[in-house]
């Protein structure tokens, strides 16, 4: 039986909490560090060295000895180097533990073993990290011992940021500049911040250990490279929302008190759609902080994992034939005073400021609908995205009836006199309480959908950092913000001007508006149509980044400069050429050391058995005919090794980038899947004794 959690006070019980601060540090320097997390600014030296002796001290009393400038680079995961409190001994040989401001404010990782995208060289190997002070510290329990982990943004030594936190704070606060005007505009004095929030919903597979261990393309792939389909799929239903199973609901226990110890609301747990598939969603909080605790959930998800015999796979779509997992990223931006700009209230289409806000995210999901796609894709969601499960690589709005119709009569008649109501729902039986339901449905293969006072943006994938995501939403939301600020604000008339506006915005930008059935073949047919772009692959959506377009609004806004952005456009480039790569040598060595020696096993089997039957006087026409079946697709196998051995030389004769990733797209992925056919046809018919690995039953099923 689970021992009782007193959940009250686990929370946040390994975090450096602002409440923890104002118990310890002296008022005049809470009050300053209040101020700088509020208003921007750096503290003082003085300032910076209290809390740095504050921090240390409460780090120490919970055990930790060392401490590290935990960041994001553009690896996707998070980096640290761990340095102990201990400083030189005293005369008498005693040791002292200390901890200055400038060692919590600055620190010096190495900046050319991390992807660059060339703004390092390898000679070149100086870079800083610098503390977020809007994201506490926290004390990481592992194997190496209580760690105080401080959030930091990570940055070469002539300044252009190598990580996912530094462009996102620079767009939380263009995203907060610009947001303000429009506030201003109605009216709102009071507010002095606005803040971009996040919920980051994460979809992940649990597996047995032992039996993913047995499997090479699992652990250097993250996911299947082989593997024919189970007996039983999906298709039953029955895993969604099923009894969460004993081993699996102990592991769950454990995430979820090592979560709220971080300060992470991890609210929901679930089973999800495919066998062994599973979710935990945390509660909203503001974007960067929502950015450090995924990529704690992650970290924490595979390590607990490993603890229960168990191993968590992230990968977009680890198992073909199964849904595929991803992170539905629900974002939405709120005042200091309470104001959630996406909240349309009892009567949107006479909220004027909501319908205004509602129009300049159209404008800006159109205007950038490559960017946005390309925000969300990696070498894994190339898998998912599109695949009858997910949403599919177009990107739409959906905003559900009521909106619609609001947005249909205000471009229709530039008013909207009347509103769809949700009705009541009566359920028929007596004993049930009838209730008012939701004026709209939900529409889980929208791309972007507006779920009633947020928008959930589904095409992120599971392994991915959702930091470019939310870079890209606040950069293109506050390019909007300011086109419509600097339109309102020399108005004559702002009440006729804001109602021309938002009419203007929604007609010419309504085509990304589609509540249908993103799966639908006619869907892809009738975006082309509207002139939408369908963007399958990640190669193709890297180009995104660098167009002029996008160039313009990045450095407009001091997000990234022109130089960066071919930085990123680049460490993509060699990502995807890479980790195809990885597959690619996997799958040659599985075939070639398992697959192939194993079948040859069995034909051998089959050839004595065949010999016996015959000299017995049987019939051994099963077995012949089965050994001819079983020999002619080890040949296909063999022939499509080749050809992948011989795609994978010829890519390497090719130069790094843009030319290698799509010739590694167009060819080599191409081959992979010539190989992958004959061989998963093999599995389905070979004895499974000689089979050389865990199957998709043994995987999926028997956990």
């Amino acid at each position: 039986m689970s021992e009782v959690v007193n959940v009250e006070e686990l929370f946040a019980s390994k975090v450096f909490t602002l409440g923890k601060m104002r118990e310890c540090l002296p008022k005049g320097t809470y009050k300053e560090v209040k101020r700088v997390i509020d208003q921007g600014g750096e503290l003082s030296p003085a300032a910076a060295d209290v809390v740095a002796k504050a921090m240390k001290d409460w780090a120490v009393e919970n055990g930790a000895t060392h401490y590290t400038h935990w960041f994001q680079p553009l690896t996707g995961i998070t980096a640290e180097k761990h340095d102990a409190f201990v400083t030189h001994p005293d005369e008498e040989g005693r040791m002292i533990m200390e901890f200055s401001g400038k060692e919590l404010i600055k620190g010096e990782p190495d900046a050319s073993s991390f992807p660059s995208g060339g703004l390092r060289a390898t000679f070149e190997a100086r870079g800083y990290t610098a503390w977020d002070i809007t994201s506490p510290a926290f004390i990481k329990e592992t194997a190496t011992g209580p760690t105080l982990c401080i959030p930091t943004a990570f940055c070469s030594y002539t300044g252009e940021a190598l990580d996912k936190k530094t462009p996102l704070l620079r767009s939380m606060e263009a995203l907060n500049k610009q947001a303000l005007r429009i506030v201003r505009l109605f009216g709102n004095t009071e507010a002095t911040k606005v803040t971009p929030s996040v919920g980051a919903e994460q979809e992940y597979f649990l597996v047995d250990a032992a039996k993913a261990l047995k499997r090479e393309d699992i652990i250097f792939a993250g996911r299947t490279l082989f593997g024919a389909p189970a007996p039983k799929g999906q298709e039953m239903d029955d895993h969604y929302f099923g009894v969460i199973r004993e081993r699996i609901g102990a592991f769950m226990h454990d995430v979820n008190i090592e979560l709220w110890k971080l300060g992470v609301t991890s609210k929901t747990q679930h089973n999800e759609a495919a066998p062994a598939q599973h979710e935990v969603a945390p509660i909203y909080e503001s974007a960067n902080v929502a950015v450090d605790h995924n990529q704690l959930v992650m970290e924490t998800l595979k390590r607990i994992a490993g603890k229960h015999g168990l191993r968590c796979m992230l990968h977009e779509k680890p198992f073909a034939g199964v849904n595929g997992s991803g992170k539905h990223n629900n974002w939405s931006i709120t005042t200091d005073n309470g104001v959630n700009l996406l909240e349309p209230g009892q009567t949107p289409n006479e909220n004027i400021q909501f319908l205004l806000v509602l129009a300049c995210i159209m404008k800006a999901v159109d205007t950038h609908a490559d960017l946005l796609r390309q925000s969300a894709a990696n070498v894994g969601n190339d898998q998912r995205l599109g695949g009858y499960e997910a949403p599919p690589a177009i990107i739409s709005i959906f905003l559900g009836e009521q909106l619609e119709d609001v947005v249909k009569q205000l471009v229709e008649t530039g008013e909207a006199a009347h509103l769809i109501e949700g009705g009541k729902l009566e359920t028929g039986v007596s004993t049930l309480p009838d209730f008012e339901k939701d004026a709209t449905d939900r529409n889980r293969t929208s791309p972007f959908a507006f779920t009633g006072n947020k928008f959930e943006f589904r095409s992120v994938g599971s392994s991915d950092s959702i930091g470019s995501p939310n870079t890209t939403l606040n950069a293109i939301v506050a390019e909007a913000f300011c086109q419509a600020a600097d339109i309102l604000e020399k108005a004559d008339n702002f009440e006729m001007a804001v109602h021309d506006l938002i009419k203007e915005y929604m007609t010419k930008h309504q085509r990304i508006i589609f509540n249908g059935n993103g799966y639908a073949r006619e869907w892809v047919e009738e975006a082309a149509r509207r002139g939408l772009p369908n963007i399958p692959s990640m190669v193709e959506a890297t180009e995104a980044l660098t167009t002029p377009k996008s160039i313009a609004l990045f450095e407009k806004f001091g997000i990234f400069t022109e130089a960066e952005l071919h930085s990123r456009a680049e460490v993509l480039y060699e990502t995807y050429a890479k980790s195809v790569n990885i597959e690619a040598l996997t799958m040659l060595d599985m075939a070639n050391k398992q697959i192939i020696p194993a079948v040859l096993g069995y034909c051998n089997s089959l050839a004595e058995s065949a010999l016996k039957i015959q000299q017995a006087g049987g019939d051994a026409s099963v077995s012949s005919e089965l050994l001819r079946t079983v020999s002619g697709r080890l040949t296909e196998v063999k022939k499509a090794a080749e050809a992948l051995q011989a795609a994978v030389e010829k890519a390497a004769t090719i130069q790094q980038g843009k030319e290698q990733a799509f010739f590694y797209h167009d060819v080599v992925a191409e081959a992979m899947s010539s190989l992958r056919k004959p061989a998963d046809e093999l599995e389905k018919v070979v004895d499974k004794k000689f089979w050389p690995f865990p199957t998709y039953a043994d995987l999926l099923f028997e956990v």
